[in-house]
């Protein structure tokens, strides 16, 4: 499919939001010009959405940075963009991802990771709470974390039998410590930058 074909396909938006139906596969994904969205495949769907605000990048960033200070050799930690991908027709962008450095190719992460991070915003939260955390749980990623900019509020899910589990919900100045997929305590008002 070429990209004109791709910019005529009927969209629907929510939001900032903009679903386009397929299917698309990788390569049609990556043959559309830079437009300053963020674009993503889920099962052959290409989903675009704008660039997240100062609060949801400071968030990001800065549960990066403490991730990385406590990574073991073996994990690299990345913030978006990076390409994960989990099929033929499925390339996901999360915020903070952790992985395997042995899994990992120059360009792209093609298995699942050991942790993917959702920073929520207005546009982007039925998608992150809804089809690709399933991807995600069928692709094996053991541990998938959920943070609600306002509070804010970090969820833990955690992967038993296939399906994501709620394992703790922190919000504000209280501390958590992860133990998967490595220890590190978290406080998710230290994570803002206001």
């Amino acid at each position: 499919m070429d990209t004109m074909s791709i910019v005529r396909t009927p969209k629907t938006r929510h939001g900032d939001l903009i679903i386009r139906e397929g299917p698309f596969t990788i390569a049609d994904r990556d043959a559309l010009p830079d437009d300053g969205y963020r674009h993503e495949l889920l099962d052959g769907v290409l989903v675009m959405t704008p660039p997240p605000n100062i609060r949801h990048q400071d968030i990001a960033l800065n549960l990066g940075v403490l991730l990385k200070q406590h990574a073991p050799a073996h994990c690299k930690v990345m913030l978006a963009p990076i390409d994960v991908r989990l099929g033929v027709r499925t390339s996901i962008e999360p915020d903070v991802v952790v992985a395997r450095r042995a899994d990992m190719t120059p360009t792209m992460l093609p298995a699942a990771p050991l942790l993917a991070v959702e920073v929520a915003s207005p546009s982007t939260r039925m998608i992150d709470l809804g089809r690709k955390r399933e991807l995600l749980a069928e692709a094996g990623c053991p541990s998938y974390w959920t943070i609600e900019p306002d509070g804010p509020e970090l969820s833990v899910w955690t992967l038993r039998d296939g399906e994501y589990i709620v394992d703790a919900r922190i919000s504000g100045s209280e501390t958590w410590t992860a133990t998967h997929p490595f220890a590190v305590s978290i406080t998710p008002v230290d994570l803002l930058d206001d």
